[in-house]
């Protein structure tokens, strides 16, 4: 188990079925790490959060356009999320194109967000080493 940091807020956006999802809850629960549960499907996305996402990772990195949910878009939707407001558009009425997890990671006086899960990096942020 991981040692315990001070002032940590975790927390986990994403949809409980996602298979990448349930691997990064796991995750948290064996290292007994609390974290807030956010369900895009259910709680939806505001538009100015995934603004902030795209802002800090980058709109590439946000943006799932490998899923199914990309592949059922018209052409004409898939051209508008060449820029910002047109895929920032698409992932707030199609939640499914946001990468998943989005975790936001407090810890004392810094933050981050990070996409997708990688045990490894997550080590470095709940034990304080945010990069």
């Amino acid at each position: 188990m991981i040692s315990p940091m001070k002032q940590r807020e975790i927390t986990l956006y994403g949809i409980p079925n996602c298979d990448t999802v349930k691997k990064a809850r796991a995750w948290l629960a064996a290292q007994s790490l609390d974290y807030t549960f956010h369900d895009f499907k259910k709680q939806g996305v505001s538009m100015d959060r995934l603004q902030a996402w795209c802002s800090a990772l980058g709109v590439n990195v946000v943006l799932n356009q490998k899923g199914t949910t990309w592949r059922a878009l018209t052409p004409t939707e898939q051209e508008s999320a060449t820029e910002m407001a047109g895929a920032l558009e698409l992932m707030h009425r199609h939640t499914s194109l946001i990468k998943r997890p989005i975790v936001e990671w407090s810890i004392g006086p810094e933050s981050k967000v990070t996409a997708g899960f990688s045990p490894e990096a997550w080590a470095q942020h709940v034990t304080g080493q945010l990069k």
